[in-house]
């Protein structure tokens, strides 16, 4: 969101001049001028994970490293648009 303001108060036409999309979708996202655009994630599933991976690790210290990614949903607003022909 600090992006978008800084890139308005410059004076860029979002979404015309960039667009912008953010990460997390933050309950603020409504209160600025310009509807963010953003990937919703969801924390609790997230830190559900970080806690099983790293108590299976505990358990066995030979499990390496775990990686978990996951697309959850998408929030489009006025912030982003296709890019220009």
């Amino acid at each position: 969101m600090g992006l978008l303001m800084a890139l308005t108060r410059g004076g860029a036409e979002v979404p015309r001049d960039p667009s912008v999309v953010g990460y997390g979708d933050s309950h603020l996202s409504h209160l600025m001028p310009i509807g963010l655009t953003a990937v919703r994630q969801d924390a609790r599933l997230m830190a559900e994970h970080a806690v099983r991976f790293a108590v299976e690790r505990l358990e066995d210290p030979e499990l390496g490293p775990r990686k978990r990614s996951w697309f959850r949903s998408w929030s489009c607003r006025g912030a982003s648009c296709p890019p220009p022909t």
